[in-house]
């Protein structure tokens, strides 16, 4: 199994024991490869959820650049919609499970 493979399990268990979802493993690949290197960063695999520069290159990056979305106010709502699925009180949100969230959120399934 290779590493990837192995984050890839780990995001679903995620997916599923903290978020109450049962997975699109195919999404949930695409997504996770999409990703790039950041996933086997620590410090880039996750997402802060009280760190709002973090949560605007969330938005910039992801919602607007990558599932070509418009700025407006429900990519903050869709982004606390989220955060608040995944918990609060987690202190590792990681960036693949997030991304497959909105990915899913936004219905932009097609965007990969």
């Amino acid at each position: 199994m290779s590493k990837r493979d192995e984050l890839i399990a780990k995001y679903a268990a995620d997916l599923k024991d903290k978020c109450g979802v049962n997975p699109d493993m195919d999404l949930l690949t695409k997504v996770t490869i999409g990703c790039g290197p950041s996933i086997y960063n620590a410090d880039a695999a996750t997402v802060s959820g009280s760190d709002d520069s973090e949560l605007a290159t969330v938005k910039n990056n992801f919602l607007i650049k990558k599932l070509g979305l418009k700025d407006s106010a429900d990519l903050d709502k869709g982004i606390a919609s989220v955060m608040e699925t995944y918990g609060k009180s987690n202190r590792n949100k990681y960036r693949a499970v997030v991304y497959y969230l909105l990915t899913k959120h936004f219905k932009k399934e097609s965007a990969y």
